[in-house]
């Protein structure tokens, strides 16, 4: 299991961002999306495999990456109510 931070473009008007969302929320056992355009994620998949779920919503000029988050390296600025959030429902499972 691991924890992963997608973020993505679709450069073209008219993209289908439901399918796009709702392939990252359906690779996800948790997730939330406190920005515009990315969620970071709880997933027993690799990034390779939620990338093959999302890709058939993709065009060859949008733009989409997917990075491991790890429990010991973040920071940043939200409510502590979504900081709350991310602490039990997406780091929940590391043993540190």
């Amino acid at each position: 299991m691991s924890a992963y931070m997608i973020t993505y473009d679709l450069n073209k008007s008219g993209q289908d961002y439901d399918n796009v969302i709702k392939a990252i929320k359906d690779s996800s056992i948790s997730w939330c999306s406190y920005w515009k355009s990315s969620y970071l994620i709880k997933s027993n998949l690799t990034s390779n495999q939620i990338f093959d779920n999302i890709k058939s919503y993709l065009d060859s000029n949008d733009r989409l990456i997917i990075v491991e988050a790890k429990k010991t390296n973040y920071q940043g600025w939200l409510s502590e109510e979504q900081w709350k959030f991310i602490k039990d429902n997406i780091f929940n499972y590391f043993d540190i």
